[in-house]
């Protein structure tokens, strides 16, 4: 296929942001026109990722769609190409960002126009980071995502909405700087930054620890993994509701994915080395945010701390280098980019009509909102790993892989998934159950078109993957299977904490 469609799924969304920055506001101030080319753009897009599955070959590991161009002197190529990982990531980003535009209608009350065009021009960056094969194109694509989400939880944000956006680009903008000097010394190492060539060529082993810190001090920060996690509340609680669910359903699988193509891809020895310094912090992570959601008041926060964990599940199930924890971890990545977007969509049908997030504030929703209370358990259910639901398979994959190679830790992250049941039935409770105290609740309505499409859209996905979890596993089986047996990593090893 000669017709560069990686560029055209990846620049789409730019093309349509610029036709909304040229269209004039409506005079009655609702911008429909901007609406219409945001999911117009959004949709099309989607059809193209979604062509891009059904043409990709699942029997190759090789990467498909490869375009590659010279670029800055001939030193640096624009490279894009696709393998049986990316490609899922693409086509998550796809199918959010419309769901994501159809949300706005209800929570972003000022400046929408100026809001689309920052949330199409995000997806062009987060497309360009799964697509890139240059590792200073993958950074390019890496940090400008910051920019647009910084404007939108710095703009369209709650109260503290400056001091989050702040504390979210410093905290992710600092952990970057080493990874830069890591790619500067990758080039004087190999000669190229394109990433099929290191893959190659091997990094010596004396020289990847090293850059193997600097890629996980970027990666660390911004998946997020404990200690380093303490932005990601912050940001969660200030930023719109489409703010939250893009920040959670995409842009933490962007450090996931870096772990899988560039910390294990490139440097397998360093990788192995670090494996009890993951599992540590993914343990701590896992069983620490778990009980801090316990206590959490704020519903949002509670689902940002909950994020945090999964997140565990995910860096222990790349660490495993076995093809259920690898496999468990991107199917974790998956289902949590639904989950986690519905979740947070649901606070955000709260938020619109009462405008709080505490969770003292609810309590006997399902007497006066039934539908919502029922999408809702849906999702809730989801989160605490129910067999039935996609959270159930990541999180049982990631566990098998982890017995296989050290029994302590997979018991201990096992008591994680009993904090998540907790804390979510919990919440649900004091939420949807219960008394009706608050009076002004008997007047809020049930969920309209656009809320019931963005929720029933994806408890159906949910339910699906959780049912079939074919398609995925099908899709990423060769690539991990290669992954794995480049490096020769000893799949029978058992590793210990040191």
């Amino acid at each position: 296929m000669n017709f560069p469609i990686l560029s055209s799924v990846t620049f789409l969304p730019l093309i349509g942001a610029l036709f909304i920055f040229l269209t004039q506001n409506d005079a009655d101030e609702k911008n429909r026109g901007a609406i219409y080319v945001s999911l117009f753009t959004s949709f099309f897009n989607l059809f193209i990722a979604l062509f891009l599955w059904y043409s990709f070959d699942n029997n190759t590991s090789d990467f498909q769609f490869v375009e590659e161009i010279t670029w800055i002197s001939g030193l640096i190529k624009y490279k894009f190409g696709i393998d049986g990982i990316s490609i899922l990531f693409i086509i998550l980003t796809a199918f959010i960002t419309p769901i994501c535009i159809i949300s706005c209608i209800n929570s972003v009350k000022t400046r929408l126009k100026e809001f689309l065009i920052a949330l199409l021009v995000l997806e062009t960056f987060m497309i360009g980071v799964f697509c890139s094969l240059d590792l200073v194109v993958f950074y390019l694509f890496f940090e400008a995502g910051l920019i647009p989400m910084f404007l939108i939880i710095g703009i369209w944000g709650g109260p503290r909405k400056v001091y989050s956006a702040f504390k979210f680009f410093l905290f992710t903008l600092l952990g970057s700087v080493l990874m830069l000097v890591a790619i500067i010394a990758i080039y004087w190492t190999t000669g190229t930054t394109d990433v099929t060539q290191i893959y190659e060529i091997k990094i010596p082993e004396e020289h990847q620890y090293l850059l193997w810190l600097a890629f996980f001090s970027s990666f660390a920060v911004k998946l997020p993994m404990w200690p380093v996690h303490t932005w990601l509340p912050d940001a969660h609680v200030e930023a719109p509701t489409p703010g939250s669910v893009v920040l959670a359903a995409i842009l933490l699988k962007m450090a996931g994915y870096g772990f899988l193509r560039f910390s294990v891809g490139m440097f397998p020895n360093a990788s192995e080395y670090f494996t009890p310094l993951i599992f540590a912090l993914s343990v701590i992570a896992v069983i620490y945010t778990s009980l801090v959601a316990l206590m959490q008041d704020d519903m949002k926060k509670l689902i940002a701390y909950s994020s945090v964990a999964h997140m565990g599940f995910v860096t222990m199930g790349i660490f495993t280098f076995n093809t259920q924890g690898i496999e468990g971890s991107i199917y974790q990545m998956i289902s949590h980019g639904l989950i986690s977007a519905a979740l947070f969509l649901s606070v955000g049908v709260l938020y619109d009509r009462t405008n709080s997030r505490l969770i003292k504030s609810y309590g006997g929703l399902v007497h006066i909102i039934p539908k919502y209370s029922l999408l809702f358990m849906i999702f809730a259910l989801a989160a605490l790993g129910l067999p039935g639901t996609s959270g159930f398979i990541g999180e049982f994959l990631v566990l098998v892989g982890t017995f296989k190679v050290n029994f302590l830790v997979a018991i201990v992250a096992s008591i994680g998934v009993i904090l998540a049941a907790a804390y979510i039935l919990w919440l649900y409770k004091r939420v949807v159950f219960g008394k009706l105290d608050n009076i002004q609740l008997k007047k809020i309505k049930d969920i309209n078109f656009s809320e019931g499409f963005n929720l029933i859209t994806l408890s159906l996905m949910v339910l699906f993957f959780g049912f079939y979890p074919e398609p995925i596993l099908e899709t990423i089986k060769v690539s991990v299977d290669n992954l794995i047996s480049n490096y020769n990593f000893d799949v029978g090893r058992k590793i210990t904490l040191k």
